[in-house]
């Protein structure tokens, strides 16, 4: 059975606590959890929660990834990913020299294929090869853009930047996505495009829901609603609006806010009852079911675990739902399941998760946290739980 390793999210937790000059208690009285909880989590006997791990780092007043070890260096490496993230930094850095008159260019029919085809591998969690190819679709993209400025280009552009976006956050390298989210506003900017930048808006609310500053996420949401209302209405700009709603609705379940998540939830219900199924509005996969997956969300958010999964079960994905997304219900609906004592159904949505997003799943700090306080809560382990600790370096 795997042990407890030295370095884990809760001796890292200790560790900065200590560099803050804290103690448990001290710590304790600064977070909305308790002593007991937090003496657990230190020690490896409860698996830090995204929202406990998102108060400490407010209170000590650190980034995050201080805490849960982002980027996984050592996976990285071993899965050839660490070499794609210097390209990505540098196709970001480079945004402001115009046009490369070096660099041959494709036609625009197939960069803005190419921009599409990057967001459908995002979808398809290929992370490998979306990396692989990004930083050259920029390169391409903003030399065309400067070449011969059009709306469409800009707009191309700035969708590869928030496909940066995505990859890097979900390798762990927040630096470098918060770049590529500024990038995104000015290809947004020059496209004269309200609904773009209202998605980057609501890509940065996600930012600060990570770090646990819901204020400033609910004003970006807000902010994302004023560039909305700039444009006519349609099933666009209504997808847009709805999806901004679900943002909302887990910043607010973080907060423990239940009336504001009734809220944006029934605002989003409405928008999808409209649109219906609309997966494909700047890739954002609005629709009931996401609406339903949010509920699902929320309630995890806010620890009502039991009801997170009776809402889990009644969820029905769409046959052409991103498995990206599919694996996200997974990886929630294993921590509910975790939390009620069901482990080896736990274990099992990890399985799929896994099954259909690997990458995803493999560098997602809620699907480790996970995976980890099954180990510690199991007398034995089974060689599936063994192989799921090792291959996430436990």
């Amino acid at each position: 059975m795997p042990g407890l390793d030295d370095e884990h999210t809760g001796s890292r937790i200790a560790d900065q606590r200590k560099l803050a000059g804290l103690t448990q208690r001290g710590l304790a009285q600064k977070i909305p959890y308790s002593y007991s909880l937090l003496t657990q989590v230190e020690s490896g006997h409860k698996p830090a929660s995204p929202d406990l791990i998102s108060a400490v780092a407010r209170a000590l007043r650190i980034d995050v990834t201080a805490l849960t070890g982002q980027p996984y260096v050592t996976e990285l490496q071993q899965d050839r990913l660490d070499g794609l993230i210097r390209p990505i930094r540098e196709a970001l850095d480079l945004y402001d020299l115009g046009d490369n008159p070096d660099l041959q260019t494709r036609t625009p029919d197939e960069l803005l294929t190419a921009a599409n085809e990057l967001c459908r591998q995002i979808r398809a969690a290929e992370l490998n090869k979306a990396a692989q190819t990004l930083p050259r679709v920029i390169a391409e993209l903003t030399a065309a853009a400067h070449r011969a400025p059009s709306t469409q280009l800009w707009a191309a552009l700035g969708s590869t930047y928030r496909t940066a976006h995505d990859v890097t956050v979900k390798l762990g390298f927040y630096d470098l996505s918060t770049i590529a989210l500024d990038r995104m506003d000015w290809a947004a900017q020059r496209a004269c495009d309200p609904l773009l930048a209202a998605v980057r808006q609501y890509m940065r609310a996600l930012v600060y829901f990570r770090e646990g500053e819901h204020t400033i996420g609910l004003r970006l949401i807000g902010a994302g609603h004023g560039l909305v209302g700039q444009a006519d209405e349609s099933i666009e700009s209504m997808a847009v609006a709805g999806q901004l709603h679900l943002g909302a609705t887990v910043i607010a379940a973080r907060a423990r806010d239940k009336d504001g998540v009734r809220t944006h939830l029934a605002e989003a219900e409405s928008y999808a009852k409209r649109t219906g199924d609309a997966e494909h509005v700047h890739w954002l996969s609005f629709g009931p079911a996401n609406v339903a997956a949010h509920a699902v969300s929320a309630d995890v958010e806010m620890r009502h675990y039991g009801a997170a999964l009776e809402k889990a079960a009644k969820v029905k994905l769409p046959n052409g739902w991103p498995m990206s997304r599919r694996a996200h219900f997974y990886v929630e609906r294993a921590r509910s399941q975790m939390e009620t004592g069901r482990t080896d159904e736990a274990l099992g949505s990890l399985l799929t998760a896994r099954k259909l997003a690997p990458q995803q799943t493999r560098y997602h700090p809620g699907a480790r946290e996970t995976i980890k306080a099954l180990v510690y809560q199991a007398r034995t382990t089974p060689d599936t739980l063994n192989h799921m600790a090792a291959w996430i370096g436990l």
